[in-house]
């Protein structure tokens, strides 16, 4: 189990009540089909994936971006109990749909050099820590499945 201090519930609840989830969840997952072309294989039926510039117009990549980050949402509000919130859908992930795991660490990253950006000098050493500590849980729930 991870024990949250008040300080990283503060800066987790802080960094994602101050998003725009379709701007930084799309901007997050594109950067991710982008910098690791390899992740684009998930992606098939969302159309032409074949270059940057046609990866950051597709709407369908803009859209699921989104709705990866408002998945989140289900972590902020569960923070005690991340896992188990996250059962079901590390299941659909494993069984259903064979996605790679380490792919959610990948588009962690992504998603916090995109916040790191996004809140420039205010992203500090702290905040990292506790973004960081979170995604890393929340990579982990969706892992869980496939243990």
């Amino acid at each position: 189990m991870v024990v949250w201090s008040e300080q990283e519930r503060c800066i987790i609840d802080g960094i994602f009540k101050g998003l725009d989830y379709n701007d930084i969840g799309g901007k997050a997952l594109t950067r991710c089909l982008i910098v690791y072309p390899w992740t684009q294989r998930y992606f098939a039926g969302f159309g032409n994936l074949y270059n940057a510039e046609a990866i950051l117009a597709n709407q369908k990549v803009l859209d699921h971006g989104a709705k990866v980050l408002h998945g989140v949402d289900l972590a902020l509000k569960n923070m005690d109990n991340i896992k188990e919130c996250y059962k079901d859908l590390s299941k659909l992930h494993s069984e259903e749909l064979h996605v790679d795991p380490d792919n959610f660490k990948l588009l962690s990253d992504c998603l916090s050099i995109v916040i790191a950006a996004k809140m420039g000098v205010n992203f500090t050493p702290e905040v990292q820590a506790a973004l960081q500590k979170f995604m890393g849980v929340v990579v982990s729930a969706l892992s869980k499945q496939y243990h």
